[in-house]
Protein backbone atom coordinates (compact mmCIF):
# COMPACT_ATOMS: atom_id res chain seq x y z
CA UNK A 1 0.00 0.00 0.00
CA UNK A 2 1.50 3.33 -0.82
CA UNK A 3 2.06 5.68 1.71
CA UNK A 4 1.01 9.39 0.66
CA UNK A 5 4.07 12.06 0.35
CA UNK A 6 6.47 9.76 1.12
CA UNK A 7 8.40 9.96 -2.28
CA UNK A 8 7.96 13.80 -2.21
CA UNK A 9 10.55 16.52 -2.52
CA UNK A 10 11.51 17.82 1.12
CA UNK A 11 11.45 21.84 1.25
CA UNK A 12 13.13 23.66 3.72
CA UNK A 13 10.46 26.70 4.46
CA UNK A 14 12.40 28.31 7.27
CA UNK A 15 15.61 27.77 9.40
CA UNK A 16 17.08 28.90 12.30
CA UNK A 17 20.44 27.88 14.40
CA UNK A 18 18.14 25.00 16.18
CA UNK A 19 15.27 24.62 14.29
CA UNK A 20 14.31 23.56 10.69
CA UNK A 21 10.83 24.32 9.45
CA UNK A 22 9.96 21.16 6.06
CA UNK A 23 7.51 20.43 3.62
CA UNK A 24 7.16 17.13 2.48
CA UNK A 25 3.68 17.01 -0.03
CA UNK A 26 1.05 17.87 2.15
CA UNK A 27 3.44 17.50 5.54
CA UNK A 28 4.69 20.23 7.32
CA UNK A 29 6.93 19.32 10.11
CA UNK A 30 10.11 20.54 12.32
CA UNK A 31 13.70 18.74 12.66
CA UNK A 32 17.19 20.08 13.66
CA UNK A 33 19.67 21.24 11.31
CA UNK A 34 22.85 20.19 10.77
CA UNK A 35 22.40 17.13 12.30
CA UNK A 36 21.65 17.89 15.56
CA UNK A 37 20.26 15.39 17.75
CA UNK A 38 19.88 15.04 21.51
CA UNK A 39 21.04 12.58 24.43
CA UNK A 40 18.48 12.00 27.18
CA UNK A 41 19.47 10.63 30.55
CA UNK A 42 17.84 8.36 32.83
CA UNK A 43 19.83 8.93 35.97
CA UNK A 44 19.13 6.59 39.12
CA UNK A 45 21.53 6.43 41.59
CA UNK A 46 21.82 3.66 44.22
CA UNK A 47 19.49 4.66 46.48
CA UNK A 48 16.85 4.12 43.84
CA UNK A 49 16.34 7.50 43.39
CA UNK A 50 15.96 9.38 39.91
CA UNK A 51 17.53 12.58 39.12
CA UNK A 52 15.15 15.26 37.22
CA UNK A 53 15.49 18.74 36.17
CA UNK A 54 13.04 21.61 36.43
CA UNK A 55 13.65 24.13 33.45
CA UNK A 56 11.14 27.12 32.25
CA UNK A 57 10.09 26.01 28.52
CA UNK A 58 9.38 29.34 26.38
CA UNK A 59 7.02 27.22 24.08
CA UNK A 60 5.00 25.71 26.74
CA UNK A 61 5.00 29.16 29.16
CA UNK A 62 5.47 27.17 32.38
CA UNK A 63 8.51 25.20 33.80
CA UNK A 64 8.31 21.38 32.79
CA UNK A 65 9.53 18.78 35.01
CA UNK A 66 11.99 16.65 32.45
CA UNK A 67 14.80 14.15 32.21
CA UNK A 68 18.09 15.57 32.23
CA UNK A 69 19.14 16.17 28.62
CA UNK A 70 21.04 18.37 25.72
CA UNK A 71 21.86 18.54 22.33
CA UNK A 72 24.51 16.16 20.67
CA UNK A 73 26.05 18.08 18.27
CA UNK A 74 25.03 21.72 18.67
CA UNK A 75 28.47 23.68 18.74
CA UNK A 76 31.47 23.65 16.25
CA UNK A 77 33.28 22.11 19.21
CA UNK A 78 31.01 19.25 19.10
CA UNK A 79 30.28 18.58 15.71
CA UNK A 80 31.20 14.71 15.77
CA UNK A 81 30.17 13.87 19.58
CA UNK A 82 29.74 10.86 20.54
CA UNK A 83 26.16 10.69 22.31
CA UNK A 84 27.46 8.84 25.18
CA UNK A 85 30.20 12.04 25.71
CA UNK A 86 27.11 14.42 24.89
CA UNK A 87 24.94 13.02 27.83
CA UNK A 88 27.88 12.82 30.35
CA UNK A 89 28.60 16.58 29.81
CA UNK A 90 25.01 17.10 30.14
CA UNK A 91 24.30 15.18 33.02
CA UNK A 92 27.14 17.06 35.03
CA UNK A 93 25.99 20.64 33.44
CA UNK A 94 22.40 20.10 34.22
CA UNK A 95 22.39 18.11 37.76
CA UNK A 96 25.87 18.06 39.40
CA UNK A 97 26.62 14.72 39.01
CA UNK A 98 28.69 12.35 37.10
CA UNK A 99 28.30 8.93 36.18
CA UNK A 100 30.85 6.25 36.04
CA UNK A 101 28.83 4.36 33.56
CA UNK A 102 26.73 5.73 30.71
CA UNK A 103 25.27 3.19 28.79
CA UNK A 104 23.07 3.94 25.40
CA UNK A 105 20.05 2.47 25.38
CA UNK A 106 19.02 2.73 21.76
CA UNK A 107 17.54 5.82 19.52
CA UNK A 108 13.85 7.02 19.74
CA UNK A 109 11.68 9.64 18.37
CA UNK A 110 10.21 12.65 20.22
CA UNK A 111 6.71 13.14 18.25
CA UNK A 112 6.53 11.49 15.02
CA UNK A 113 4.04 12.87 13.62
CA UNK A 114 5.62 16.91 13.86
CA UNK A 115 9.09 16.76 14.53
CA UNK A 116 11.96 14.94 12.60
CA UNK A 117 13.85 14.61 16.08
CA UNK A 118 15.78 11.64 17.32
CA UNK A 119 17.27 11.33 20.51
CA UNK A 120 19.37 8.56 22.11
CA UNK A 121 18.08 7.25 25.71
CA UNK A 122 21.62 7.29 28.25
CA UNK A 123 20.95 5.27 31.33
CA UNK A 124 23.63 6.70 34.04
CA UNK A 125 24.42 4.57 36.56
CA UNK A 126 27.36 4.71 39.83
CA UNK A 127 26.41 8.68 40.07
CA UNK A 128 28.52 10.66 42.23
CA UNK A 129 27.82 14.49 43.35
CA UNK A 130 30.18 17.08 41.85
CA UNK A 131 28.97 20.09 41.98
CA UNK A 132 25.61 21.93 42.12
CA UNK A 133 24.69 21.82 38.36
CA UNK A 134 21.80 24.28 37.51
CA UNK A 135 22.68 23.85 33.60
CA UNK A 136 24.95 26.58 32.09
CA UNK A 137 24.51 30.52 32.05
CA UNK A 138 20.38 31.60 31.63
CA UNK A 139 19.25 27.80 31.44
CA UNK A 140 18.32 28.39 35.50
CA UNK A 141 17.98 24.72 35.88
CA UNK A 142 16.74 22.99 39.03
CA UNK A 143 17.51 19.79 40.15
CA UNK A 144 14.82 17.14 41.71
CA UNK A 145 16.28 13.84 43.51
CA UNK A 146 13.00 12.39 43.50
CA UNK A 147 12.77 8.84 45.14
CA UNK A 148 11.07 5.77 42.65
CA UNK A 149 8.49 5.04 44.92
CA UNK A 150 7.43 8.39 45.23
CA UNK A 151 7.77 9.24 41.53
CA UNK A 152 4.09 9.49 41.15
CA UNK A 153 2.88 12.00 43.75
CA UNK A 154 5.49 14.52 42.89
CA UNK A 155 4.68 14.25 39.62
CA UNK A 156 1.16 14.93 40.69
CA UNK A 157 2.22 17.57 42.81
CA UNK A 158 4.49 19.14 40.18
CA UNK A 159 1.36 19.34 37.75
CA UNK A 160 -0.96 20.92 40.49
CA UNK A 161 1.56 23.41 40.62
CA UNK A 162 1.22 24.31 37.40
CA UNK A 163 4.72 22.94 35.87
CA UNK A 164 4.78 20.93 32.25
CA UNK A 165 5.77 17.33 32.27
CA UNK A 166 7.74 15.78 29.59
CA UNK A 167 6.14 12.67 28.02
CA UNK A 168 9.36 10.75 29.08
CA UNK A 169 8.10 11.16 32.71
CA UNK A 170 6.18 7.67 31.26
CA UNK A 171 9.42 5.76 31.61
CA UNK A 172 9.07 6.31 35.46
CA UNK A 173 5.12 6.20 35.62
CA UNK A 174 4.98 3.20 33.42
CA UNK A 175 5.35 0.16 36.10
CA UNK A 176 2.87 2.11 38.07
CA UNK A 177 0.30 2.54 35.61
CA UNK A 178 0.91 -0.77 34.30
CA UNK A 179 0.15 -2.20 37.39
CA UNK A 180 -3.06 -0.33 37.86
CA UNK A 181 -2.00 2.04 40.71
Amino acid sequence: MPVPDHDADEQIVWQGKYITAKKRGRWEYVGRPRNIRAAVILAVDEHDHVLLVEQYRVPLGCPCIELPAGLIGDGDDFADEDPLVAAGRELEEETGYRAAILEDQGCFWSSPGMVSESFTLVRARQLTKIGEGGGVAGENITVHRVALADIQSFIAAKRADGCGIDVRMLLLLGQGLLAGE
